[in-house]
């Protein structure tokens, strides 16, 4: 999987996808044709067995994206948008694969949404977040929902209903956020946390992740454990989870199909 535009890069790292917004002349904001690539990238990353784990990130040293271009006439309209949402990714429901934010500068607006629509995420101590849309009259569709998921309620109903920016170091205190890291050592330390995910069994992960998800979703802890997940149905019955015990009785490292 090679470059996709100039404006979006794709580079693949033997099991990892790296996706970077690079439009830093513009704060890395999106068009409707950016978010169209995005949703295909991610498209394939979804369909591709040998890829475990996505990064996305964006150039330039001041911003990770700052939301929607508002340059673009298309603004505020969701027929801009693909159907998985802002940057393809926002309204992605059924993604099974971890995806990592390597935020490099300001996520506000829209950048923010992305950053709550990943499972992890690291930081430069320079950036900040927000959700300003009621500032130009809008609101932050794509990440509402799931900011009253991530936080409490009283936080949620701040950044929402303020618009105003907080620090790295507020992000992290809410846990919007895994760890805040030197910003030369971002996309190392991205990296590292990708390839230690994707050393895992990769349909043991995806089946945590559809398992965290979807668990989530139900009215309560029976149900949660009551409910069937395909991604745990096909994983136990997997030939790597016969690989996995039979590795360790063999003091080996196993070797996984994903299969």
């Amino acid at each position: 999987m090679g470059q996709a535009t100039q404006d979006i890069t794709a580079v693949r790292q033997e099991h990892c996808l790296v996706i970077t917004l690079n439009r830093p002349d513009r704060r890395n904001a999106l068009r409707p044709r950016d978010h169209a690539r995005l949703a295909r990238l991610f498209d394939e990353f979804a369909a591709t067995e040998a890829l475990r784990v996505a990064i996305i990130t964006g150039q330039g040293e001041k911003a990770f994206c700052a939301g929607s271009d508002l340059a673009d006439s298309q603004l505020g309209q969701r027929s801009s948008l693909p159907e998985t949402g802002f940057a393809g990714l926002t309204e992605r429901f059924h993604l099974d694969k971890p995806v990592i934010a390597a935020i490099n500068g300001d996520a506000i607006g829209g950048g923010l949404e992305i950053v709550l629509a990943c499972d992890l995420a690291l930081i430069v101590p320079t950036a900040r977040f927000g959700l300003p849309e009621p500032r130009v009259g809008l609101a932050a569709t794509g990440g509402l929902h799931r900011l009253a998921r991530a936080l409490p309620a009283k936080l949620a109903n701040e950044i929402a209903l303020t618009g105003q920016l907080f620090s790295a170091d507020r992000a992290c205190q809410m846990g919007l956020v895994n760890q805040l890291v030197d910003p030369a050592e971002l996309m190392a330390k991205a990296g590292q946390l990708a390839a230690q995910i994707a050393g895992l069994a990769p349909l043991s992960v995806r089946a945590t992740k559809q398992m965290l998800q979807q668990g989530l979703d139900k009215p309560g802890l029976a149900a949660a454990f009551a409910a069937t997940y395909p991604a745990l149905e096909g994983m136990l019955a997997s030939e790597d989870a016969r690989e996995g015990p039979r590795a360790f009785l063999e003091k080996r490292a196993p070797v996984w199909k994903g299969k």
